[in-house]
């Protein structure tokens, strides 16, 4: 079978009755809101997006962790925690994805918590700088159940890689795939998917045929392109690549720069996901990096209570009526990911 395929075959086969039937109020509620303009809202999330720490051993330019700039604090996800919002969600939510901010294999009980999950059948997937996958962490890696593992390579040489991710050793990247990849086969196991994902940056933009023919070579099932969000962007930065199609900018004829995204007043992802914070807050996607929109607190309620709350309802409100005005959503390019 294509391992596409298998990938895609894996995740339908955690769908229930009960989770495909949430996932269709879900999608219902959001059309209705969409061609009203009225928020409403029916069923819980299909996907979350837990966060098992903000701490990172990179320094990486255009990303808060490595940047240290976070105004809210450094931590560890608490297990109690986790687990009790997984026993709440588990038989309605199809897809968990173990990361925000920060580098997951740091959590010194990361793989546990992908254990419990994925064995209350639910999707899990991560996102890895890879400096931890030792011989030992990819064995437990692939014992742990995690059915999607999308490494960071964005350079094939050295002295690319480390233009971006600062303080990197790609060596140490291809060591931690070849480790995952050998469990895998030791272990005889068609999980976890292994993507290798590539930020186009103009630094890096010449080796895109050469990441791919070292996918090939290490046996990654797949290569995905991704854009570089820019903080700073109005101006130009060294870091939009000259390669248009892989720029979530476009330049304009007074030589500033503007997002490509029109930001039409609806979104996808308020309807059907969120994000959880290492200590329990409740924001609305991966763009809200420092936790501004604080739409609850799992320490303080359960989450099917926040979920319907009225903080939640005018946030949900505020993008049908104006998307442009919320300030997260005016770097937003959702869907700028090219899979390969």
């Amino acid at each position: 079978m294509n391992r596409n395929l298998t990938d895609t075959s894996n995740l339908l086969s955690k769908l229930t009755f009960r989770k495909a039937w949430n996932g269709l109020q879900v999608l219902g509620s959001y059309y209705f809101s969409k061609v009203t303009k009225k928020a409403l809202h029916k069923g819980l999330p299909v996907s979350i997006s837990f966060e098992p720490t903000t701490s990172c051993n990179l320094r990486c330019p255009e990303c808060p962790s490595g940047l240290r700039s976070f105004t809210r604090p450094t931590g560890m996800l608490g297990e109690q925690l986790f687990k009790q919002t997984i026993d709440e969600l588990h038989s309605t939510l199809l897809y968990l994805t173990f990361y925000f901010q920060g580098e997951p294999y740091l959590h010194p009980k990361f793989l546990e918590l992908v254990q419990y999950a994925a064995a209350k059948n639910i999707y899990t997937a991560t996102s890895t700088n890879a400096h931890f996958l030792t011989d030992a962490n990819a064995r437990k890696t692939v014992e742990s159940g995690l059915d999607r593992l999308i490494i960071s390579i964005d350079g094939t040489t050295q002295e690319t890689y480390e233009q971006y991710r600062i303080g990197g050793k790609l060596h140490k990247v291809l060591e931690g795939t070849r480790n995952i990849v050998k469990w895998k086969k030791a272990l005889n196991s068609p999980t976890p998917h292994l993507i290798f994902q590539f930020l186009v940056i103009k630094p890096n933009e010449h080796q895109l045929a050469e990441v791919h023919q070292l996918a090939k070579e290490l046996e990654v099932n797949e290569v995905a392109l991704k854009t570089a969000q820019i903080y700073e962007y109005e101006q130009g930065s060294p870091l939009i690549p000259s390669i248009e199609k892989y720029a979530r900018y476009r330049k304009e004829e007074d030589g500033t720069y503007k997002i490509k995204n029109a930001l039409t007043d609806s979104c996808w992802r308020m309807w059907h996901s969120c994000v959880i914070t290492w200590d329990g807050l409740v924001v609305p996607c991966c763009f809200d990096k420092d936790a501004h929109h604080r739409l609850g607190d799992l320490k303080q309620s359960t989450f099917k209570e926040l979920w319907q709350n009225k903080a939640y309802a005018a946030f949900r409100q505020q993008l049908l009526n104006s998307r442009s005005q919320i300030d997260m959503c005016k770097n937003c390019t959702e869907g700028t990911q090219v899979w390969a």
